[in-house]
């Protein structure tokens, strides 16, 4: 009976899929699932090997490799791991999804692709573009970052400035159609966007999953997961 309880509950929290590379590590994956599951949310992994098998009511398009530069009309860099197959994955979930006004959240590398699926552009390599910025990569919250008042964002944060990680190389340039930035970091890289029509469109270029116990960040993924079941209803 309890069992039957179980399957009953599970069912009724909104099904999430976030987007990985195949070879993800366990701890990422560990980090995302929790984050959604504590949320009231019910994760599912996505990856080219892994496509989705039903409706989802919100999807994370998550953090990983760069965003093979055909994509966005940018220089190939050969010292960068790219996942051609991810790239399509994703591309064709927010083409889907978009649409029907399903909640999405970008993590980093989804922030970005979030941006070129909207027609925007990538700074390619940040240290490259800007040698005076001194690279902050760090998985613990040590960047600041200033968020733009009455933004979607800076509601579901409540608050105007945060301490963020920081694990990325690439950055979005130029916001794609319908997007607005919503934060910015103290060398004025952006650091968040935000859709003007789409009910819940958010990309931030940190990782609110790695920050398990701020939050701050974890009411970003809670306003998610809520978004979704009431977009499932």
């Amino acid at each position: 009976m309890s069992s039957a309880n179980e399957n009953t509950s599970d069912r009724s929290r909104p099904l999430i899929g976030i987007t990985t590379s195949d070879h993800k590590s366990l701890l990422a994956w560990w980090c995302d699932w929790i984050s959604v599951w504590r949320a009231g949310g019910r994760p599912v992994r996505l990856s080219p090997s892994r496509p989705p098998e039903q409706a989802l009511d919100g999807l994370i398009i998550g953090g990983g490799d760069d965003i093979g530069a055909a994509r966005y009309g940018g220089e190939v860099q050969l010292d960068v791991r790219i996942d051609p197959a991810r790239d399509d994955l994703e591309l064709a979930l927010l083409g889907h999804y978009l649409p029907l006004k399903t909640p999405i959240l970008g993590i980093c590398r989804g922030a970005q692709m979030i941006n070129i699926h909207c027609g925007g552009s990538l700074i390619g390599d940040i240290q490259t573009a800007y040698r005076h910025i001194r690279n902050r990569r760090t998985v613990l919250p040590r960047k600041r970052v200033e968020i733009e008042p009455f933004s979607r964002l800076a509601e579901i944060l409540n608050r105007r400035f945060c301490q963020v990680n920081s694990l990325h190389h690439q950055a979005v340039d130029r916001p794609g159609e319908g997007l607005k930035v919503v934060a910015r970091d103290r060398d004025d890289l952006v650091q968040a966007i935000e859709s003007e029509t789409h009910p819940f469109l958010i990309g931030v270029q940190w990782h609110p999953e790695f920050l398990l116990f701020t939050r701050s960040q974890q009411r970003l993924i809670r306003a998610l997961v809520d978004a979704a079941h009431a977009h499932s209803e």
